[in-house]
């Protein structure tokens, strides 16, 4: 079972008390954009089987946002932090980094 440590509230949930919000730190596009950036934006999604940045909302808990660093192959959960975050946390890429030797963050 997945469990994520809610960054707000410091609660360990499993992830029957959180609902998933899909992939983080997309770049939403804006007014004048193209509409394949739009479409791409709506529905172009990584997926990758590895190292996953995720939104999940405490649902059962504190209804706050917040944002998941984990393995999709492994459910190993590397942090969490807050949504506000425009980008993960240095702390949070060493810690997947000193796990997975060589790894670098997509574009």
């Amino acid at each position: 079972m997945l469990i994520l440590t809610c960054p707000y509230c410091g609660i360990a949930a499993e992830e029957t008390e959180l609902a998933p919000g899909g992939e983080a730190h997309l770049k939403r596009s804006g007014p004048g954009s193209s509409d394949q950036a739009f479409e791409d934006y709506l529905f172009a999604r990584t997926n990758p089987k590895g190292v996953h940045f995720e939104r999940w909302r405490h649902v059962y808990g504190c209804g706050r946002w917040f944002l998941a660093a984990r393995c999709t192959a492994t459910l190993e959960v590397f942090g969490t932090y807050p949504a506000q975050t425009p980008a993960p946390p240095e702390d949070i890429l060493q810690k997947i980094r000193a796990r997975r030797p060589g790894w670098e963050r997509p574009a």
